[in-house]
């Protein structure tokens, strides 16, 4: 069976001038660790997605999940994309945890 792994990235711009906005700003950022982004920026988390099918089912949860206001955006890449990102300062993250290297398959069917 094959697999196209492919990245979501999820950057957003939320306001945070009243309690009700800090409150959504939250429970967003909350939402998308426990669905399993990571962050790379403050405002920038990505996640792995086997393929085409997980992406439109992690995009409605993401659209379940939406705050009233602010601007969130939302773009798939491939991995071999993603592996290409330049890093112009900073070191780039080699953990486990961003890589497809944490992607466990079980069975005999998966080679």
């Amino acid at each position: 069976m094959s697999y196209r792994y492919m990245r979501m990235l999820v950057m957003f711009d939320l306001p945070t001038e009243t309690a009700e906005n800090r409150k959504a700003y939250r429970k967003f950022r909350k939402f998308l660790i426990n669905e399993g982004f990571l962050m790379h920026q403050f405002s920038v988390y990505s996640k792995l997605l086997l393929n085409d099918t997980s992406s439109k089912a992690m995009l409605a949860r993401l659209q379940k999940n939406n705050p009233e206001d602010g601007l969130i955006t939302v773009l798939n890449i491939t991995e071999k994309q993603f592996a290409r990102m330049v890093y112009l300062s900073g070191e780039k993250d080699m953990s486990i945890g961003n890589s497809d290297s944490r992607v466990v398959f079980l069975g005999d069917d998966y080679d």
